[in-house]
């Protein structure tokens, strides 16, 4: 069996040493003197001890943590405002008894209180080649989030628009489309989510088929 030497180098590499002081976690508690000692370069302060250094992270990631939080409260207190809209909005849709009563609830929910810049519900008639297209490809999962090409957007909302929500509506009543509009480019993308809207669609599928258009 030959012998088996581990040189300087090996022994004193730096991953090595990680690795050490991750599988030995207590070891500057045995040895406190060396956290007073040792010296990191710092490129705003200078040198500074293990100890300053540690501190520094540590208020450095106490101001993120506090950073991400006040996103998270801002978040959710936008999806409260959302679904307190939404749930006073489903329950007038509820006492609607004409269509053109749905297109002004929705224009004022929507609009007014939730900042979009359109609301329409679209009907798709077979012989309109563009909105059929449209129908075939963007909705193909039911919803759409994101943006539209000048011509789709000009289409269905007579201008420009940042980004959208589409969904499908009473497809065995005749095609219509649920359309949102929001001036912001990034408001609507394709991860978001769709819970509090699907609940709004599958209410307007339930009450439209039963309304007159006075």
């Amino acid at each position: 069996m030959k012998d088996v030497t581990i040189s300087a180098a090996a022994l004193f590499d730096g991953e090595f040493i990680k690795e050490y002081l991750q599988d030995n976690p207590d070891f500057f508690n045995r040895h406190p003197e060396l956290l007073l000692t040792l010296r990191i370069p710092h490129g705003e302060q200078g040198t500074v001890s293990l100890v300053e250094r540690r501190q520094q992270m540590l208020r450095s990631r106490v101001m993120q943590l506090e950073e991400e939080i006040t996103l998270l409260l801002g978040t959710a207190r936008r999806n409260e405002h959302i679904f307190n809209v939404l749930n006073e909005l489903c329950f007038a849709l509820l006492k609607c008894k004409e269509i053109g009563e749905v297109h002004q609830l929705l224009a004022k929910g929507l609009r007014q209180h939730l900042g979009f810049s359109h609301v329409r519900l679209i009907s798709v008639p077979k012989d309109d080649a563009e909105l059929t297209t449209l129908w075939r490809t963007r909705l193909i999962h039911g919803h759409y989030f994101g943006r539209l090409t000048m011509s789709e957007s000009k289409r269905l909302f007579g201008s420009e628009v940042g980004s959208v929500s589409l969904s499908r509506l009473a497809a065995d009543d005749g095609q219509l489309i649920f359309a949102i509009a929001s001036p912001d480019a990034m408001h609507f993308h394709p991860e978001m989510d769709s819970l509090l809207l699907n609940q709004l669609v599958r209410l307007l599928n339930h009450v439209l088929p039963s309304l007159s258009h006075g």
